[in-house]
């Protein structure tokens, strides 16, 4: 089956989803996975190819496969210039030529069968050898998620850094960011709304961590949570010194939130702006359902994109460019509905914007190829 065409430049006002349809999602289903479990390798049969060439804009944007026949692509980092991904059965797979390699196996201790496995991924800032992870895993009483330090020049070694995050079928968060030093992660309400709103335990939050794994001293709360009141955050992106968090609403309100250090941002009481002034409002909402995953801000080659957040989405099937000005969302608009669900994205040493398809997790259509990771550069 053939996915739409590319959707042009179509501007859209705020909590707008963009006239797409198809961008509900059964939030209660599961992320179904369909593994296999003998995978060990992906080609890219196409590298380098260009898959489509759009005018948008003044300048003209060609679309590459990079590398293909990956399975639920979920962290991407880079370290000493070679991209590194995590695939959420439990893999992490370095890409070199166009093809990629597993460098380090953890299915059978990685929980899948849902929104959980092993998700995001970033190297330490000053010492490429350290590599951090987040997994789902079950202890045994039910799932749980951890964020795990790893030896990369040792086989990626593996000791757990931050331990007992709740975890659940749905809602696992999974985003793992270095920003100013510190390493934070998003976690998931792991289906216990009400947790979301007591600072003392760990899901609904995006927490705060020094890079040796300690809550960092300037929490708000005397523990690693930085911010709360969130019910599933997938993305975390930085500009001009701002930290953004990208977030799975319900049955509507998808938000793009800046962080506030103790700032509570509502769920469940609240989804969306509200009178009250307890609840920090979100910079956008989506009144329709779009299903953000990763956010990153542009500065490459592409004039127009400029400065701008581009969001993956799962349910939306499209890349989200929203324009950000003084704290205001001034632009808000779809593109690229051709390549099913879009999860992370991020910006490669080239300065290019890249981003991975999600067709794999049980929520897709997935075509010849898939999953993927897509280039974005002027053509």
């Amino acid at each position: 089956m053939k996915r739409r065409t590319y959707l042009g430049r179509v501007a859209v006002g705020v909590g707008i989803c963009g006239g797409l349809s198809g961008c509900m999602e059964d939030r209660a289903g599961d992320e179904t996975q369909t593994p296999d479990a003998g995978q060990s390798e992906a080609t890219a049969t196409q590298n380098g190819s260009i898959t489509e060439s759009t005018s948008n804009g003044s300048q003209s944007i060609a679309v590459e496969t990079v590398v293909e026949n990956l399975e639920v692509p979920w962290g991407a980092a880079y370290r000493d210039g070679t991209l590194y991904l995590t695939e959420r059965p439990g893999r992490v797979v370095r890409v070199v030529d166009g093809a990629s390699e597993v460098v380090a196996d953890f299915t059978g201790s990685t929980q899948t069968g849902g929104e959980g496995g092993l998700l995001g991924l970033v190297f330490h800032p000053n010492d490429s050898a350290i590599a951090f992870t987040y997994q789902t895993y079950d202890d045994g009483s039910g799932r749980q998620n951890r964020i795990v330090r790893h030896n990369v020049a040792n086989g990626w070694t593996r000791e757990p850094l931050l331990d007992g995050i709740p975890g659940g079928t749905i809602h696992d968060g999974g985003r793992l960011f270095i920003h100013n030093g510190s390493l934070f992660a998003t976690t998931g309400d792991a289906s216990e709304s009400e947790d979301a709103q007591d600072t003392s335990v760990l899901n609904g939050k995006v927490l705060r961590l020094t890079l040796d794994g300690r809550p960092h001293p300037d929490n708000p709360f005397g523990n690693a949570v930085f911010t709360y009141g969130h019910r599933n955050p997938e993305g975390l992106a930085t500009r001009d010194g701002a930290l953004y968090a990208i977030e799975h609403g319900p049955s509507s309100d998808d938000e793009v939130n800046r962080l506030e250090k103790g700032g509570n941002y509502g769920w469940p009481e609240v989804t969306g702006p509200s009178d009250n002034p307890e609840f920090v409002d979100p910079v956008q909402t989506y009144e329709d359902i779009i299903a953000p995953g990763g956010g990153v801000f542009y500065a490459g080659p592409i004039e127009q994109w400029q400065g701008d957040l581009f969001i993956g989405t799962l349910a939306g099937e499209h890349l989200r460019r929203v324009r950000i000005r003084n704290g205001t969302v001034t632009e808000d608009e779809p593109l690229y509905d051709e390549y099913g669900r879009l999860r992370t994205t991020f910006v490669g040493p080239d300065n290019h914007l890249y981003a991975t398809t999600s067709n794999r997790d049980g929520r897709g259509t997935p075509e010849s190829g898939d999953d993927k990771v897509l280039r974005f550069r002027p053509a």
